[in-house]
C-alpha cells in the first residue's frame, strides 16, 4: 500500500503543477500533506515536516546568501565582461546563444554547486534571449542539462555518495567514467545546436538592428519553442518573482531577417543584455570583486568551511564593501528579496514532501519494490540496470535517499551475481543529466526562479533531452567497457 500511495502522490504532484492546477509551493505542501492522512500518519506530519524541514535549513540558507552575494556581484558589474564576450561570439544568432549557454553552463559547472551555476548561467544570458524573443525554457532546459552532466564532478555529489556508501574510492568510480560523461557533454552540445537551429528557424537570423528597433516585451516565456517549423509563439507569462507566478501577456513581435548577423562595434556596443549606465556598478572594485568570488568558489571546493557560512561570509563582506552605506545596503537586499523569498520558500515547500516520503516509509518501500521487481535473469547484467533504475529514482526522490538507501541493495544484488560494486557505482551516475531537473533539487527552483520561467513547462520541455542524454552516459560506458 505505501507503495501505490508513494507513487500515486509523486503521480499526482508532477500531473497538477504540469497542468498548472496548483503551484509549486502549494502542491509541495498540500499533495504530501494530503497522502500522510491517507496512509494513516496524519499525527506525525508536524514530526516529519520538522525533520525535512531540518535536513533542508543548511540548503535553503546557502541558497539565501548566495542569491545575494550573486545579486550584489551582478549588481557592480563583475558578469558584465562576460555579457558583452558572449555577445560578440553569438551576434543576435539564436543558435550560437543557445550553445554560448550551453558552454557557459558547463564551464561554470567546475565549482560542483548547481545554485552557483544557474545564477551565473541565467544572469549573463537571460538578457540576450530576452530582448531577441528566444524561448526561455530552452535556455533553462540546456542549463540544467549541462550542468546534470557535470554534477558527476567527485566533488559535486553524487560520486562522493556512492563511493561513501560503497565505500570505495571516488577517484576510482570517476576516473573510468570521464569518456563516457564527454560523450554525454558532447549530447548535451549536440542538443543545444538542434535547439538552436530550431529557435534560429522560428524567429530567423536576427541583426542588431533588428533588435533594437523594437525589444520584445519583457519576461516573457515562449512554450513551443525549439519545435521547429509549425510552432507559435504563446506566452505563458509575465513573472513577477520566481516560479509559479505570472500573468498571461502577449508574446513579443521579433522581426526576421535575412541578414548574416554581423554588425559593427557601436551596435555591439548598445546592445549589452545588462544596463551599462546603471548606477550600482563598481568598476574600481572589479578586481576586489573578481578574486572575492574565484576565493569563495575555491574555499567550497575545498571545504574550508560549510557552504551556507561562506556565502553568508561572501554576502556580508560584498554588500559592505561595495555599498558602504547603509540605505544603499537595504536598497540591493531589497532589490534581491523577491528571489530569496520564492527560492528559500520553494526549499521549504519541498522540506514538507521529502519529510513525508521519508517519514512515512513510501521511499523504503518503493526502492524494495523496484529492487525486488528485477527478474533473476537480470542479475548479471545489474550494471544496466542500475543505470536505468538511476534514471526514475534519482528524479523521484534525492541524492541521498537512492545512494545510500537503494544503492546499496543494487550492489549487493549484483555481487550476487559477480558484477564488481565499482561498476554499479559507475552505472549509478547516468541519471544525473535528470536528476537536475527533478522537483526536489532546490537549484531547480533558483534556476525557474531567476528565469521567470514556470516550473511546470520547464519539466514538460527538458525531461525528454535530459533522459536522452542520461541514456547517452549509459550506453556510452557500456559501448566502453566501463559498465
Amino acid at each position: 500500500m505505501l507503495t501505490i500511495l508513494g507513487f500515486a502522490m509523486i503521480a499526482t504532484f508532477l500531473v497538477l503543477i504540469m497542468l498548472k492546477k496548483m503551484s509549486p509551493i502549494a502542491a509541495l505542501v498540500l499533495i504530501p500533506a494530503l497522502f500522510c492522512v491517507f496512509v494513516g500518519k496524519g499525527a506525525h506530519l508536524g514530526d516529519y515536516v520538522l525533520e525535512g524541514v531540518t535536513s533542508l535549513a543548511p540548503t535553503a540558507a546557502m541558497l539565501m546568501f548566495a542569491i545575494v552575494y550573486f545579486g550584489v556581484m551582478i549588481d557592480v558589474g563583475l558578469f558584465d565582461p562576460i555579457v558583452r564576450g558572449i555577445l560578440r561570439f553569438c551576434k543576435a544568432d539564436p543558435m550560437r546563444i543557445v550553445v554560448g549557454t550551453a558552454v557557459l553552463a558547463a564551464i561554470v559547472s567546475l565549482d560542483g554547486d548547481g545554485s552557483t551555476t544557474f545564477m551565473i548561467t541565467v544572469s549573463a544570458m537571460y538578457p540576450l534571449y530576452k530582448r531577441l524573443g528566444m524561448s526561455l525554457v530552452v535556455m533553462t532546459g540546456v542549463a540544467a542539462t549541462a550542468n546534470g552532466v557535470m554534477n558527476t564532478l567527485p566533488w559535486g555529489g553524487p560520486t562522493a555518495r556512492a563511493a561513501t556508501a560503497l565505500k570505495l574510492d571516488a577517484s576510482d568510480i570517476f576516473v573510468p567514467m570521464i569518456p563516457a560523461l564527454a560523450v554525454g557533454l558532447l549530447a548535451v552540445f549536440l542538443l543545444s545546436y538542434v535547439l538552436g537551429l530550431r529557435e534560429r528557424k522560428r524567429l530567423g537570423v536576427l541583426t542588431l538592428d533588428d533588435v533594437l528597433e523594437k525589444e520584445p516585451e519583457p519576461e516573457t516565456v515562449l512554450v513551443g519553442a525549439g519545435g521547429g517549423k509549425g510552432d507559435t509563439k504563446v506566452s505563458v507569462g509575465k513573472a513577477t518573482g520566481g516560479a509559479g507566478s505570472g500573468t498571461d501577456a502577449s508574446a513579443a513581435d521579433v522581426s526576421s531577417s535575412d541578414e548574416s548577423g554581423e554588425s559593427d562595434e557601436s551596435e555591439e556596443d548598445d546592445f549589452q543584455g545588462l544596463d551599462p549606465d546603471r548606477d550600482t556598478l563598481r568598476p574600481k572594485l572589479y578586481w576586489f570583486n573578481a578574486g572575492l568570488t574565484v576565493a569563495l568558489l575555491a574555499a567550497m571546493i575545498m571545504e574550508l568551511l560549510p557552504i551556507p557560512v561562506l556565502f553568508l561570509l561572501g554576502a556580508a563582506l560584498a554588500l559592505t564593501v561595495n555599498f558602504p552605506h547603509m540605505p544603499d545596503q537595504k536598497a540591493r537586499i531589497a532589490a534581491h528579496a523577491d528571489n530569496v523569498l520564492n527560492v528559500s520558500g520553494m526549499v521549504f515547500a519541498a522540506a514538507v514532501f521529502t519529510g513525508v516520503l521519508q517519514g512515512t516509509g513510501m521511499v523504503d518501500s518503493m526502492a524494495r519494490w523496484l529492487v525486488d521487481t528485477i527478474p533473476a535473469g537480470m542479475g548479471p547484467h545489474m550494471g544496466l540496470v542500475t543505470g536505468l533504475l538511476s534514471l526514475p529514482l534519482t528524479y523521484f526522490m534525492s541524492n541521498d535517499g537512492f545512494y545510500f538507501g537503494v544503492l546499496p541493495v543494487l550492489a549487493e544484488a549484483g555481487a550476487a551475481h559477480g558484477v564488481s560494486p565499482l561498476e554499479i557505482a559507475r552505472a549509478s551516475l547516468a541519471g544525473q543529466a535528470l536528476h537536475m531537473s527533478s522537483p526536489l533539487v532546490p537549484a531547480v527552483y533558483v534556476l525557474v526562479g531567476m528565469a521567470k520561467v514556470e516550473f511546470g513547462d520547464h519539466t514538460r520541455f527538458t525531461v525528454k533531452w535530459a533522459a536522452l542524454t542520461s541514456l547517452v552516459v549509459l550506453f556510452s560506458g557500456i559501448l566502453f567497457g566501463i559498465i
